[in-house]
């Protein structure tokens, strides 16, 4: 899941994706799974009855584990969310697995607006011409899936098992409530379909990954951090000192205006959330090349509570370096580089319907105190994008916390996932599945095997895999 970069204390293109796009570690899925990459038409519009443009979006297809002589194979079907989509191909290791043992037909769809499904070709983010923005919403998506199951199907019976991780597990949930008929059930993980106003708490992101950050070494680690804000904020206020963070961090382009520092702080900020998401009990290399619990790693260098500027700045700076330059290959640090992911389509997508209220209190967290304030969000939302947010527009369509109604959804969790504060952790009935990874960052369930899982994520697999082949076996 990214988070919006409107230009203020926020998180940014984070994942993810992948929110999101995180690549599948000790995997050789390019020789393993392979696909074909098709383009289906949908309308540019699919709610009006005057327009008639169309355009393309792209998806990826797979049926080698098919039984040629079962009429119902199953379909498992990737709500595909903001990024490319050969990258979600590539990261989602549980939905291959399961296919390979289910012999069913595997899809990968493209969310409109991002990879090379542009309705309006390389001028779709024209920011003189908003009016192309007015077809960017999870409806016109889900009724593009809607569409390309209705196609591949072509008027068989045929179970549909809907996959995603973090905004595409939203997009996944969605689906399945809002088209019963197509879908047959839907794995939501790390899915923060609550993250919305007037359900969570706009504070909840920033304490958890503070939480992580405390039980990854010691205490002192997010005592240091918390410390370091009033450093760089004095260091910053002088041009020596700009040149002395610029000079610890290796900074590309040295600070030299308020306006840098205040990048650089956002930057630094971005960074812990990232690595709070990808604590994986492995190497990664999506938002960055990563050791195996990044965290730890990070907290190591912060071990010792630092007691002088100099040596809180070096071990700052030592810190920072396991996400910045792991592999010691960069000669300079780029912050307006902040990761892999693509935020471009997220950030617009925040400013219409998407709007997932974030702050921090810097009393209870190792953040800065930041503050939720929908008035200066949707001026910049208009300033940017001349578009006007809906906070409510997302619970009125999906019902917010009211899922009584709702059926065969696994919704997963991770608990050291800085966005499971959103998500669904307690069932509203018997037909919808919560499953709790106390040791499972951003939807590691959805990512392949790996002989590093902890053992309530193999756990979570083997309970998901059941659910699907009851659901499969049901229909």
């Amino acid at each position: 899941m990214i988070l919006p970069d409107m230009g203020g204390t926020t998180l940014g293109a984070a994942l993810s994706a992948v929110l999101g796009l995180l690549l599948i570690a000790g995997c050789d899925c390019n020789q393993r799974y392979k696909y074909e990459i098709k383009e289906f038409q949908v309308p540019l519009d699919h709610f009006s009855f005057l327009i008639n443009a169309t355009f393309n979006i792209r998806y990826l297809y797979n049926d080698s584990f098919v039984d040629k002589s079962n009429a119902r194979t199953p379909i498992f079907f990737y709500t595909g969310n903001e990024g490319d989509i050969e990258l979600f191909a590539q990261n989602t290791g549980f939905l291959w697995e399961q296919a390979e043992r289910q012999r069913a037909l595997v899809i990968f769809a493209e969310h409109r607006y991002y990879g090379k499904s542009l309705p309006f070709g390389s001028s779709t983010f024209n920011t003189s011409l908003p009016e192309h923005l007015a077809y960017f919403t999870v409806e016109q998506t889900l009724e593009d899936y809607a569409m390309l199951i209705t196609f591949l199907t072509n008027d068989r019976q045929m179970p549909v098992v809907a996959f995603g991780g973090s905004y595409g597990g939203m997009l996944a949930a969605w689906f399945r409530m809002k088209y019963p008929h197509l879908v047959t059930g839907a794995l939501a993980a790390s899915a923060p379909i609550l993250q919305f106003s007037g359900i969570t708490d706009c504070d909840i992101f920033y304490r958890i990954v503070t939480s992580v950050f405390q039980n990854a070494y010691n205490t002192n680690c997010t005592a240091n951090i918390a410390k370091s804000w009033k450093l760089f904020e004095t260091l910053g206020a002088s041009e020596a000192g700009k040149k002395q963070i610029s000079d610890a961090f290796h900074l590309c382009n040295a600070l030299k205006t308020d306006e840098d520092l205040k990048k650089f702080l956002d930057y630094v900020e971005e960074v812990y959330s990232n690595l709070a998401m990808v604590n994986y009990p492995y190497n990664s290399s999506f938002l960055a090349p990563l050791p195996a619990y990044p965290v730890r790693q990070v907290c190591y260098y912060l071990r010792e509570l630092q007691t002088t500027d100099a040596d809180l700045l070096h071990a700052m700076s030592s810190a920072l370096a396991v996400y910045t330059n792991y592999t010691q290959s960069a000669k300079c640090l780029d912050i307006s580089v902040n990761s892999n992911a693509d935020d471009s389509g997220w950030n617009i997508q925040s400013c219409n319907q998407m709007v997932m209220p974030i702050c921090s209190n810097s009393s209870e967290t190792m953040f800065r105190t930041s503050s939720w304030n929908f008035k200066d969000y949707a001026e910049k939302c208009y300033k940017n994008y001349r578009l006007t947010p809906k906070p409510y527009d997302i619970i009125l369509r999906y019902g917010g916390r009211n899922l009584e109604a709702t059926t065969n959804i696994i919704f997963s969790n991770g608990l050291l996932d800085p966005w499971s504060g959103g998500g669904v952790l307690q069932s509203p009935n018997d037909k919808v599945f919560v499953i709790i990874l106390p040791e499972g960052a951003h939807h590691l369930d959805l990512r392949h095997s790996d002989p590093a899982d902890p053992p309530s994520v193999r756990d979570a697999r083997e309970k998901e895999a059941a659910i699907i082949a009851r659901w499969i076996q049901d229909f």
